[in-house]
């Protein structure tokens, strides 16, 4: 059970939820939801008028609304919001995205009312899958229309998934036992304002930069080893004269995994002084990636235990502030920043395949297999690589040094933060399958050495790979294949298996 009081959630907690855990609110959050509340009721009392509470939104911020129309207010705001198109966020990211929202909530700065804050978590307990497009944020103020489409389902409108199906949002609420939320006056704002889209899509993408981090030292091992390579540039002296974290951490990986390797014994003084960049500089460009993800993690763990409402409530001195928290440019910078640094672990893995197929740059055969010619073998999977990495290329221009006025100018800066999470996203997808592409052909230039064996954490490995792939006698449907290896890194299990011989991989 994971507890959101709006100060300790970590980008592990959010993974547990995304992946199925409960949550639930501590009493310190609800009566901070509460004392919150009070203020927006002593200020509707008082007939005064205070933006986001009694007046438009946007442009229309002038505009003071009267005291018998502010409950359609809420409404038209989360109806006209509801504005998103494109594919809907998957389950995952929207468990992620409704635990976060309601985390910023238990903060006490947003002045909903508690039973809604409650109903958030109810809904994310309950397994309710919201209809949430996933284009049409700028990322400020915040991720408005996506979240907007989170707030429609929870009022009962709109459609929300039931298994793979799409149905009234109110039918779906209702056969899980929910009841429809109601607005009052400020609560439709309180839900749309802030980065929680852009947070949930990028940090269950940083999770899996995280994964792809370490897999990338475990598969350029095999590598090394298909190439009979060494691990001299690994030894950690090197690395002590510069120490940067991650390379650090990176070499001390591959020097671990490598220890004990008859195929490098078979190959010890035979001439060959150093290996091509793409082997013996692993660490130097492992390592900043590990570097920049730390970065960017400490940044997102920042924003998501953060308010980003507006206006704010400041209970203790019985005000609404307004600011712009919910601009999301901290988050746009780093998930930019992590897109390049994911592309980079794909950049390089692309350099080993084709050393693996390259019969000029090693001694296996052309394409990994025998009787070339008559057969491809890695021929085109080197080419779906090479692809992936031109398509990363283009993802990784910074969504963040765009922006584009909105909302008749009043929003005339925005972060573009959604769309920077979403190329890191997908950076991160298109980097697994090459290193995917990358393990099968490792494993299968390794075939060529029999019966030589590598290094002795390895060899667990390569066994797993080979109960879900055979070796590549003759050609063959690849498609497949490479899916197999891509659910061996997401499951994770590569690692356990090495780390059961060489210790835990960072």
């Amino acid at each position: 059970m994971v507890q959101l009081d709006g100060e300790t959630l970590s980008l592990e907690n959010l993974v547990d939820i995304a992946n199925g855990s409960r949550a639930q609110l501590p009493g310190t959050a609800a009566s901070a939801i509460d004392t919150s509340r009070a203020v927006v009721d002593d200020i509707l009392r008082r007939e005064e008028v205070v933006y986001g509470v009694n007046t438009g939104f946007g442009n229309f911020a002038s505009v003071v609304i009267p005291s018998d129309k502010l409950q359609q207010l809420q409404y038209n705001l989360i109806r006209s919001h509801s504005a998103g198109v494109g594919s809907a966020l998957d389950a995952r990211t929207c468990r992620a995205l409704i635990a976060l929202r309601a985390n910023v909530l238990a903060k006490g700065y947003s002045g909903i009312r508690l039973k809604n804050v409650e109903a958030l978590v109810d809904a994310l307990n309950a397994g309710f899958h919201p209809f949430i497009p996933e284009q049409g944020s700028v990322g400020a103020s915040g991720d408005l229309a996506p979240l907007a489409h989170l707030a429609l389902n929870l009022i009962g409108e709109g459609q929300a998934f039931e298994g793979e199906q799409l149905k009234p949002a109110g039918d779906v609420l209702r056969a899980l036992g929910l009841e429809a939320i109601d607005l009052e006056a400020k609560e439709g704002l309180a839900l749309i304002n802030g980065t929680q889209v852009m947070a949930a899509i990028g940090g269950l993408s940083l999770w899996d930069a995280w994964s792809l981090a370490k897999h990338a030292d475990l598969i350029g091992a095999l590598s090394l080893e298909s190439l009979m390579g060494s691990r001299r540039a690994f030894d950690k002296r090197i690395h002590q004269v510069r120490p940067h974290r991650g390379q650090c951490e990176s070499a001390d990986n591959l020097w671990r995994l490598l220890n004990e390797s008859e195929i490098m014994d078979s190959h010890r003084g035979c001439g060959k002084v150093q290996d091509s960049y793409s082997l013996r500089c692993m660490p130097q460009v492992h390592g900043p990636t590990r570097d920049t993800l730390t970065h960017v993690q400490s940044i997102f763990e920042v924003e998501i235990n953060s308010a980003t409402d507006n206006p704010m409530v400041f209970a203790a001195e019985n005000e609404l502030v307004s600011g712009g928290n919910f601009h999301g440019q901290s988050l746009a910078l780093a998930f930019d920043f992590a897109a390049i640094a994911v592309a980079e672990l794909a950049n390089i893995s692309e350099r080993r395949i084709e050393r693996l197929c390259n019969p000029t740059l090693s001694d296996l055969p052309a394409f990994l297999v025998a009787d070339g010619g008559l057969h491809s073998g890695f021929m085109i999977a080197h080419c779906t690589a090479a692809s992936l990495v031109s398509e990363n290329k283009s993802l990784c221009h910074p969504a963040s040094v765009d922006s584009i006025s909105t909302s008749a100018a009043k929003e005339d800066h925005v972060s573009m933060g959604t769309i920077a999470a979403r190329q890191f996203r997908d950076v991160t997808i298109n980097s697994r399958r090459v290193l995917a592409i990358e393990l099968l052909a490792a494993v299968q230039g390794l075939e060529f050495l029999k019966p030589r064996k590598p290094a002795l954490a390895l060899q667990g490995v390569v066994a797993k790979v080979r109960e879900v792939v055979e070796p590549w006698h003759e050609d063959r449907y690849m498609a497949s294949d490479i899916v197999a290896a891509e659910e061996l890194i997401e499951s994770g299990c590569l690692l356990e298996l090495a780390a059961e011989v060489c210790g835990h991989i960072n």
